[in-house]
């Protein structure tokens, strides 16, 4: 594939490193959150402060970490601290800007859920890896990033387990819930970026990515996904991102 080429996955990483801004403290989730922090660290932020549940703070991985103990996070850290520690005082209290997370199902009001589908939770269809520090980061940071690909089994009207709290049941939740953080602030997928509607909360396609359609994304909802007017057109992956993003799924676990 030419740089000049792209895949749907490409355009979906580049436009979520692209969403993190230069100088912000970022709680990464492994995965396609880490690949698109990285990804911004090493084009247009530099100073980019990656932080991971671990407890490494200002993380700088010459390449992408299998899981949140992989060692290249403590080897290329600022400081790393204590798990409690990342929680009760860096977390919790809200000195952490952005929540980079995924998730197995994400509903029309941003709630996630990565614990259970189908059933009940004593016996479902399928157990899922659960919640690890997720509700905390999508409860306490100053805002949360989701970055997922769109199907109707992922994007659901309402998801089988609240995981981590969107905006709940809709525009006032959050606050009657005492959390400290705005919630969602975009939903980043391979199809376009989906953000809050201002006076009900639920998600609405106001991004498509280039080559993608209003259709495509309706039915890649299992709602009746609400559109702004005039959707604006991402802007395709530099020559440079896609270099860049190349490079280091190339050195996923030390692979080269």
């Amino acid at each position: 594939m030419s740089s000049a080429e792209f895949t749907s996955d490409e355009m979906m990483t580049v436009g979520a490193a692209r969403s993190l801004r230069d100088g912000a403290a970022c709680f990464v989730g492994i995965g396609l959150p880490s690949t698109a922090a990285n990804l911004a660290r090493r084009t247009h932020a530099p100073n980019l402060v990656l932080i991971y549940e671990s407890g490494t703070l200002g993380a700088k991985p010459d390449r992408l970490p299998l899981s949140i103990g992989d060692g290249v996070l403590a080897d290329t850290a600022d400081s790393v601290i204590g798990v409690p520690e990342i929680f009760n005082y860096w977390l919790q209290p809200g000195r952490i800007d952005i929540g980079f997370l995924g998730g197995a199902q994400v509903d029309r009001f941003g709630n996630i859920n990565t614990t259970v589908i189908g059933g009940d939770y004593a016996n479902p269809k399928v157990r899922l890896p659960g919640a690890g520090g997720a509700p905390e980061i999508a409860a306490s940071c100053r805002e949360v990033l989701i970055v997922m690909r769109m199907s109707p089994r992922s994007f659901v009207e309402k998801v089988d387990f609240v995981t981590s709290v969107g905006y709940g049941t809709g525009k006032g939740d959050r606050e009657e819930l005492g959390l400290r953080g705005r919630g969602p602030v975009k939903v980043i997928t391979d199809l376009g970026v989906l953000e809050p509607d201002p006076e009900t909360c639920e998600l609405t396609l106001t991004q498509l990515s280039p080559g993608s359609t209003v259709e495509q994304a309706r039915e890649a909802v299992g709602w009746q996904l609400k559109v702004v007017d005039e959707p604006t057109v991402l802007q395709a992956p530099t020559e440079t991102e896609l270099t860049v993003l190349r490079e280091l799924k190339a050195t996923i676990g030390g692979a080269k």
